[in-house]
This record gives structure tokens, sequence and C-alpha cells, in this order.
């Protein structure tokens, strides 16, 4: 691909920060720190790196469970929330994404953390709104299984409303510090409420003023029907797995005319499908890394995760067959759906045996995985960037801290000198950005205004 003309339409890039790599093999390598997970140094180390990148934000991932079998890679995390304040502190511009549960918290206590980041930091918080699939978090809360799928959702957007109207309960100039008569926030600014739902009860207002972004950014990573729903009511950023340009370049048009319906202008979403970069100067280096990853990965440990994901027992994959032709449809799975169904079609698709899907599911769970040089990595984001299937890519290195670096250090020049990427932070604020605008405060709008579709 030769050099591009400088394009006016910005390219988002977002860092996914996963212990030492996404390759879940990556924390065997030799140089790689198999406690780093707990590692707060290691995670500026990362943040910082991002930041010389001019990248768009961090995003870190969380789950109410431990995720994944102890002895397959390194196990739980640093509570997201509390680990990004850590990083606001190690940083002066860069966004910071954490992933919280919808179906496992309470509106109050989560909109006041996300409130109170979005402070520390100066207004660079983001909120990935999650529901949580699995049997496993359902049984840390006292449920015996995991709610609907459409339930989960029908409460996640409860919620959201409960956590903007809380957001909102303050107005923006509420606190004015008038010491010669005595009044440090006028009363009647600070507003209750009086939230009744289906599953809140909520009195409000919130204890702590509005925030520099009004709200944080609010950014969802599910796929499924009723993800695409929520996501065109709520989202600002969309986190998603394509395999390929013709699925990613469908998945774009379809939620951003979802936006649209729903009186959203569609340039206030923005998609951005995960890529797994595997980066060497030449594609010979890159091949032996991606190679020496695979051959890490314990194949047992593997066949494991791949039976949970797919709802069978481990006995019905067979290493060197290709997947069982009896498998649950996804109207049969209430959890996690459209990933189900993005591994199910690409096993099918490309005709893999078991020990083929587990090789290509290593490097990112079912995101796209790509495998070249740097200027081939910055042709493969343009590529999808100019044809209709992302607004940016939610960058996910194999390897961490060296894949963050020779990506920040190797493509992002290139994609600077295309005319593609900023050569410098513009704005304050995580929305600055996303060239998002700040939401208006919706008690300070006509009455009748939706709660969501408002904007100043």
């Amino acid at each position: 691909m030769t050099t591009a003309t400088p394009n006016p339409r910005p390219l988002h890039l977002n860092a996914f920060l996963w212990d030492v790599g996404h390759h879940e093999a990556a924390w065997r390598l030799p140089d790689a720190d198999p406690a780093a997970v707990w590692d707060v140094e290691h995670f500026k180390n990362l943040a910082r790196i991002a930041e010389r990148g001019k990248l768009d934000s961090l995003f870190l991932a969380d789950s109410p469970v431990l995720q994944t079998d102890p002895g397959r890679r390194p196990p739980g995390k640093i509570e997201p929330t509390v680990l990004l304040t850590a990083l606001a502190g190690a940083t002066e511009h860069i966004g910071l994404i954490a992933t919280a549960s919808t179906s496992y918290n309470e509106p109050f206590n989560l909109a006041r953390r996300f409130a109170s980041l979005d402070i520390v930091s100066g207004g660079r918080a983001g909120w990935n709104i999650v529901t949580t699939a699995g049997a496993d978090a359902a049984r840390n809360f006292g449920l015996d299984d995991v709610p609907l799928h459409k339930e989960r959702y029908e409460r996640a957007d409860e919620f959201v409303e409960v956590a903007t109207k809380l957001w909102d309960s303050w107005a923006d100039d509420a606190t004015v510090g008038d010491k010669e008569n005595g009044i440090h926030t006028l009363a009647d600014k600070v507003r209750k409420i009086d939230h009744r739902g289906r599953f809140f009860r909520v009195d409000g207002p919130l204890n702590s003023p509005r925030t520099p972004q009004g709200w944080p950014l609010l950014v969802q990573a599910g796929s499924s029907e009723d993800g695409k729903a929520f996501a065109a009511r709520w989202a600002e950023a969309v986190f998603t797995a394509q395999q390929t340009l013709e699925e990613a370049q469908a998945f774009y048009t379809d939620l951003k005319a979802r936006t649209a319906a729903l009186g959203r202008d569609p340039e206030t979403i923005k998609i951005l499908p995960g890529i797994v970069p595997v980066i060497g100067d030449t594609e010979a280096e890159a091949r032996e890394l991606e190679e020496r990853l695979e051959r890490l990965i314990n194949p047992e440990y593997a066949r494991l995760q791949l039976a949970k994901t797919l709802r069978v027992h481990p006995d019905a994959l067979v290493l060197d067959e290709q997947l069982p032709a009896d498998l649950p449809t996804e109207d049969e799975i209430e959890g996690a759906k459209s990933r189900y169904t993005l591994v199910v079609e690409l096993a099918r698709r490309e005709r893999l045996t078991v020990r083929q899907l587990i090789a290509r599911l290593g490097g990112g769970r079912g995101h796209r995985t790509f495998t070249g040089t740097p200027v081939q990595v910055a042709d493969a984001i343009e590529e999808w960037f100019d044809h209709g299937a992302a607004d940016g890519f939610n960058i996910m290195p194999a390897v961490l801290p060296s894949g963050l670096e020779a990506f920040v250090d190797k493509v992002v020049p290139i994609l600077q000198e295309r005319g593609r990427f900023r050569t410098d932070y513009e704005g304050s604020t995580l929305r600055d950005r996303y060239g998002l605008p700040r939401p208006a405060n919706q008690f300070d709008l006509p009455r009748g205004d939706a709660v969501r579709g408002v904007s100043a």
C-alpha cells in the first residue's frame, strides 16, 4: 500500500492491556515476568509507552470471577478502577477505560467510582459496560445460574440510566464557594433523582459533583443482538471482535444504522475492532515469534477452556479433528453469544481442527491476529479503516511490553507519516480524544428530551 493522502477523519487507537500479553503463552517466554499481573510499576510502564505513542486510551478488562484455569496463564487482576487511579498519576493525557459489570454491581457505588476516577484523572475516565456471562460469576453473588441474556441487558439499560441520572444530579454550577455568605454549594442545584424502576430504587443525589466530562466515556463490548441494541442507545465507543473485512463491514454498517434510527449522530459512536499484532522487522521474524508462542500453548488447558466456550464436554473435542457437528445453536447459549458464534464460524469457515482452532484463539480469544512487519500492520489498519469496517482499533499486543513498544515505535510513526494519526494530543479529556461532546445535564434540559440523546 502506498503513502495515503491525509484524511480528515481521525483514526482512534486504544491499548488493551492484559498482564504480559494477549497470547495465552506469553508468560512462558524467557523475558516475561509471571508476576507482572500484580505489579503496578509494570502497568505504569505500559501506560507511559502508550502515551508516548499518543494513543487515545488504555483499556483494562475485568470479571467478578477467576477468569481462567490458574494453570493456563496468570489468573486474576487488580480491580481496574483502582489500578487506573494509580495510572492517572503516572500519565497526563491518555484515557483510562475500566470494565465493570452491571449484573453484579449497584448503580450508586459504580457511578461514584467512575465519577471519582474522572475527577482524579482530570476527565480521562471511561466505563466499559458489560453484563457478565457465566454461571461461575453468578455463584459468587448468591445466584445458582447466570440470569437470562435478555434480562441481563434489560438490567444494564436501567443501570446506565440510573448512573447517568446520578452523574447529572449536581448542576455544573452547583458549587460556588461563597465564603462571605457562608454558602459552599447551592442546595437547589444538588438534586435527588428519585428513580423507581424494575431493577433499582435509588434516591440520590450522588455524593460528588459533576465531573470534568459530565459522564465518563461510555464503552460497550457485546456484539449479540441485545448487545447491539444496547450499544445503539448508550455506547460512545464499541470494542468488537471481527475476523474478516466483510464481517467487520456488516457489523459497522448495522450498528451505525441502529444508532441513527434512535436519533443519534452515527459519528458519536466509534467502532474499534480488536487486532492482535505480532510484529517483526521482517515477515520471517514475525512468523518466528508467532510459531514460538503457539508451541508454548498447553493444548489440554486450552481444550478445557474451548469446551467451556462451546458449552460441550471436553471429551467431545478431539485435538486433531474438526468441531463436532452437533454443537448448540446461538439461541441455546445464555452467555457470550456473539463470541460463541465467532469461534464456531471461524472453525467451520476454515475447516480447522480443534488443535488449529486453539492456536488461532491463543493470541486473542477470537480477535483478529495479524502477523507481519510494521508496514504490513499499518496497511492492515488502513484497509479496514478506509473500507467502512472500523473507526479505529483496540490494539492487543501478543506480548507485553515488547509488543506495545513495537507498535508505538514502529507502526504509529508510519500512520503519522501517512497523515492518519495524531502527532500530539488535542484537548484535555477522553471525550476530546474521541471528538465527542460533553453531555448536557438532563435535569437542565426541557422536559421531554430523551435521557440519552441530547448533548451540549
